[in-house]
């Protein structure tokens, strides 16, 4: 796979991509996160092929099995899963490192390091649940999954909607990022719709598409919510102080009409309270 960016469109380009980050022909430059998937993928691929006790073992504890109850439930495994890859098949972690090396640094460089890791592990996870939920629903057969397809493809269409100016290479041919999106998605539907070969893997093809586009699309509502839940929590921190101000004004009315002595304990807490917020405000 290989990716760059086409000049000539980002003129038509949607205005709210004008300030997104821009890819052209060649290599990408690598970001930390990125760079780190990469070699932990790798060092396990060929870790498990040198050190074949290693790899038994490792294929054993850590692939997304939901064929039975007791590792169904083990939950690390919708994490693991997406660093094994079939050790047999050359071209299974090669296109999926690919794509993660010409997709992840544009939406590293444009969520920051840890929202990225967040929604690249997230939509392995979107993958392997709808997996294990077509398993249970005996739609399709239970056997062993391993990869990071589902992560990758989740990538993939987040570039798509962020920044449709992108040209993907499927096999050596140029393809528009959204066109190849749409195909993709259209490709996987039909295959887990008829069960095909590997309908488990292309099950969590199609869920990490999904839940990359509902991840980006979703953005506006989730910053709505996010504003009124900070809005919600402001207005109660304001009530509470100003409800706090209010008593302290009257332990200070009752201070000066009678003394310190007349106040009861809860009050000298609430006086302390108050002057211990006080002294924490003026101190920064």
């Amino acid at each position: 796979m290989g990716l760059y960016d086409r000049d000539y469109t980002r003129v038509d380009s949607d205005s709210r991509y004008r300030y997104a980050p821009q890819m052209r022909f060649g290599f990408p430059k690598i970001t930390p996160v990125v760079k780190w998937l990469l070699i932990i993928n790798i060092a396990v691929f060929l870790s498990a092929i040198i050190i074949r006790p290693l790899g038994v073992l490792v294929y054993r504890l850590f692939p997304l099995e939901p064929d039975s109850l007791n590792r169904a439930l083990q939950l690390w495994r919708l994490v693991t899963y997406q660093f094994l890859h079939d050790t047999a098949d050359i071209w299974h972690i090669s296109f999926n490192m690919l794509g993660l090396f010409f997709l992840g640094p544009t939406l590293e460089r444009h969520w920051g390091g840890r929202k990225f890791l967040i929604f690249y592990l997230g939509c392995g996870v979107a993958g392997g649940l709808f997996y294990m939920l077509l398993v249970a629903l005996n739609f399709l057969q239970a056997g062993p999954m391993v990869g990071a397809s589902g992560a990758i493809l989740g990538l993939l269409a987040a570039c798509a909607i962020l920044f449709p100016h992108f040209v993907v290479f499927i096999f050596l041919f140029p393809v528009p990022i959204r066109v190849a999106a749409i195909g993709l998605t259209a490709v996987y539907f039909i295959l887990v719709l008829t069960r095909a070969d590997n309908a488990g893997g292309n099950a969590a093809h199609l869920a990490g598409i999904a839940a990359g586009a509902i991840y980006v699309f979703s953005k506006p509502w989730r910053e709505r919510i996010q504003l009124k839940m900070r809005a919600g929590t402001w207005e109660k921190r304001v009530a509470v102080e100003r409800n706090l101000q209010l008593e302290v004004d009257r332990i200070l009315q009752k201070v000066h009409n009678s003394g310190i002595h007349s106040l009861t304990l809860k009050e000298k807490r609430i006086l302390k309270k108050a002057t211990d917020a006080e002294q924490k405000r003026y101190k920064y």
